[in-house]
Formats: structure tokens, C-alpha cells, sequence
């Protein structure tokens, strides 16, 4: 603590590998955080800036990601158009944040600044604002860089962060499916503000109340991980009959029917389970035999017909996808983001990690606060960690990428 200045920084950037010339053979990538509680924003941006910048060693950040708590109030917006100058990174991006985290910690219910930096040799990025405009001939997304519009960096990946009030995340992803297929696009919604306008972002020198910003990085290995905290339960099944969000037969009976079937075979605490939190995992490949956790794009049943036997669920279905029954709870979520995380982990450990995490989980779902940032660093780390709790997550299921809820999805960068 400083007193004089009334600050308390918290000392918990970490570094991923030992310094190393960026022209040298050693060249990998090189992460770092820090995070900082100070009272005045000024300050705990500084701090922040401050530990994750000697976690670096001196040496310069190719990217830098920042997230600030809408706890620092009307001292934001002001912060925010000075951040890149402040944090001293041309490429970087930043939001407003109901909640942050940065190593194994996370800050829910106070004021924070996480401060993510990245060191990644070789690779291009490509900063990116978007604004979504509707026209004549329909809508249509601007903003796209001079540097995207022949060809994009190879291997891509897509580092998004968007405001849920003006853009529409699931028209892009799907304008993307058609335009840059195998993309993988990795990020969250904003959280810090509840009303239009209220939420501030940041690229390079600018900030934005609306819209999307991200970064296209090519040339580094970014593994997506997305724990969309279910388990599954009974069987996979056919769809046979469908209309738009509807589920009417399952194996050509009806799904309701099906559904009664899978809850006479569960122990009292998962039928409890499917009378709180029942979802449909939608099989995110048909072309497979064997399915397991990370295969299924999970959505909420919306509500179900007893006359009809109908089940009706948070997405549009159709005839032969392969579905199966999913519950949702604490220890459901703590299991899945476990077994995803250790199918991430390789021989060796990861430069560093992204976390856009929902703001419905934390501790509103989880017993103890700090779960997914303590997990993280468990089973991958201990690796530079920064991240916020989002108003809905993005990144892929199989090949396609998915606005989510309720998931944990992080971008892992491997040496």
C-alpha cells in the first residue's frame, strides 16, 4: 500500500517464461497480468499497467487487454480515453466490466483494473471497431480494416467484445460463418452498463459507447476452451420431427414423452435438476459416433406442451440433428470446465490466458468466490490470467462459433 497516494496495487502479475530477446532462438510468445483495487481509477490503472508491464521483463507488448469494474462510476469514460496512452501498447482493447479477474482472483463486488499483456512474436494483429447499420438492402457491418479486406492473417483467430445493447453478435457470427469459415472468434458481451450507451470501449487511441471491438491475431496458437457448465443426462437423440424452435418427436416419438423416460431412469437430485435447469445440447457435428462434453451447443428449454408433447428450447432446431438432455449446477459446471481444461493442457505450459466468463456465474452460482480463475490456474498454471464476467460469452463449439450464456470461454495462447 501507498499511503500517500491512498493505492493498494495487488502484486499478482505473473510471468509465463523467462525473458528472452524478441530476435533470439528462445522467441515464444510472452504473457503477463496484473490487477490493482486502488480507489482512484488513475491509480489502479497505472498499478495494473505497472506489474504486468515487469512481468514482461522491460520489454515491449505487442497487445494489451484491459477490463475495468463499473465500480469506479463517472471516473470511467474520461480513464477510458486515455487508456492506450496511459497503458502505452498501440494494439489494445478494453471494456467496461460488471465484475473482473486477473490470476487466480476474482472482483465481483468491488472496484478492479485487470491489465493483460502479450508479447507474441511473428504474429499479426489487426485492430478492429464495428458498428452495426441497417440499410435499404438490410444490415450491414462497418468498420472492417483496409487490412482484412483482401486476405486475412493465417491461422486467425477473432478477439471480440461487443455491447449487448447496439450489436448484434449472432448476425455477425453467422456473416462470418459464410465469409471466414473455421475462424474461431473468442470474447464476450459488456457488462459494466445497464442501459444504451452506458458501456464503454476501447481500441487503439478510441473509445466507443456502441458497437464491437476486437483484434484479429494471426501467426500465434490460440486454443478456444468453452465450458458451458452442463452435464449431460440419458441419451443422444434424433430429432424427427421439428417446426422453428420446436422439438416434436425425438426418435419418432413424442420429446416430452422421451423426456419422462430419461427422468424415470435419475436419481432424486437430477430429476431435481431437470425441474430447475433442464437444457437440449444440440450436437455441434453429426459426422461422429461417439459424443462427449464439448460436443453439444447447450440452449435453455423454454417450455414444453403436455397435450402436444412438445419441447420448446432457446434456439431454431430441424429434423435429423442429434440432441441429447443436459442439467446445469454448481457441481456440474466445476466438473465440465475441469475435464475441458485438462484436454486443453499439452506438454507444456500455456503462455497465457483470456477468461470472458458469465456474470451468472461467480459466486451466483458457485459456493466460493474465485472459481473458474482458481481453476484455471490449478489444472494450466500458474500463467498470466486476466478476464471479466460477461452478459454472454462467444467462442466455438466443434468448427462454429456461438453466443452462449452462462459458459465460461477462454482463449488459451500456447507457446
Amino acid at each position: 500500500c501507498v499511503t500517500g497516494v491512498q493505492t493498494c496495487a495487488l502484486p499478482i502479475y505473473m510471468e509465463a517464461s523467462h525473458p528472452h530477446s524478441r530476435s533470439g532462438a528462445a522467441d515464444a510468445p510472452t504473457c503477463s497480468a496484473g490487477a490493482s483495487t486502488a480507489p482512484r481509477l488513475e491509480d489502479a490503472i497505472a498499478a495494473a499497467a505497472a506489474q504486468a508491464q515487469a512481468g514482461l521483463a522491460g520489454g515491449p507488448a505487442d497487445l494489451a487487454v484491459v477490463f475495468v469494474s463499473s465500480g469506479y462510476g463517472a471516473a470511467i469514460r474520461p480513464a477510458m480515453e486515455g487508456l492506450a496512452e496511459a497503458i502505452g501498447v498501440e494494439n489494445l482493447i478494453a471494456t467496461t466490466a460488471e465484475g473482473v479477474l486477473a490470476g487466480d482472483a476474482e472482483y465481483e463486488s468491488e472496484p478492479a483494473v485487470a491489465v493483460w499483456l502479450a508479447r507474441l512474436p511473428g504474429a499479426e494483429i489487426v485492430p478492429l471497431a464495428l458498428e452495426y447499420s441497417q440499410t435499404v438492402d438490410g444490415g450491414m457491418f462497418v468498420g472492417w480494416p483496409a487490412a482484412l479486406e483482401a486476405e486475412w492473417p493465417r491461422d486467425a483467430t477473432l478477439l471480440l467484445i461487443a455491447d449487448p445493447f447496439s450489436f448484434p453478435v449472432d448476425a455477425l457470427l453467422k456473416r462470418m460463418e459464410e465469409d471466414h469459415p473455421g475462424v474461431p472468434i473468442i470474447g464476450g458481451m459488456a457488462s459494466g452498463g445497464y442501459t444504451p450507451g452506458s458501456n464503454a470501449l476501447v481500441v487503439g487511441p478510441r473509445s466507443y459507447d456502441s458497437g464491437a471491438v476486437g483484434v484479429v491475431i494471426g501467426g500465434a496458437r490460440i486454443r478456444p476452451v468453452v465450458s458451458q457448465g452442463c452435464r449431460p443426462i440419458g441419451r443422444p437423440m434424433v430429432i424427427t420431427k421439428a417446426e422453428e424452435n420446436l422439438i416434436i418427436e425425438l426418435g419418432g416419438r413424442p420429446a416430452l414423452e422421451r423426456l419422462r423416460e430419461v427422468y424415470a431412469d435419475l436419481d432424486p437430485a437430477d430429476r431435481e435438476l431437470v425441474k430447475t435447469s433442464l437444457h437440449v445440447g444440440r450436437a455441434a457435428s453429426e459426422y461422429q459416433d461417439h459424443f462427449q462434453r464439448g460436443d453439444f451447443l447447450v440452449r435453455n428449454v423454454a417450455g414444453a406442451d403436455p397435450e402436444m408433447g412438445v419441447l420448446a428450447i432457446g434456439d431454431a432446431v430441424r429434423i435429423g440433428q442429434t440432441v441429447q438432455f443436459h442439467v446445469r449446477d454448481a457441481a456440474s459446471a466445476h466438473e465440465d470446465l475441469v475435464e475441458l481444461l485438462a484436454r486443453a493442457a499439452g506438454p507444456a505450459a500455456p503462455a497465457g490466458a483470456l477468461v470472458f466468463t458469465c456474470n451468472g456465474r461467480g459466486t451466483r452460482l458457485f459456493s466460493e468466490p474465485g472459481h473458474d480463475a482458481r481453476c484455471l490456474q490449478e489444472r494450466l498454471g500458474p500463467i498470466p490470467t486476466a478476464g471479466f464476467f460477461a452478459q454472454g460469452e462467444i467462442g466455438p463449439i466443434g468448427r462454429r462459433n456461438c453466443l452462449h450464456g452462462f459458459t465460461a470461454s477462454i482463449a488459451v495462447f500456447e507457446k
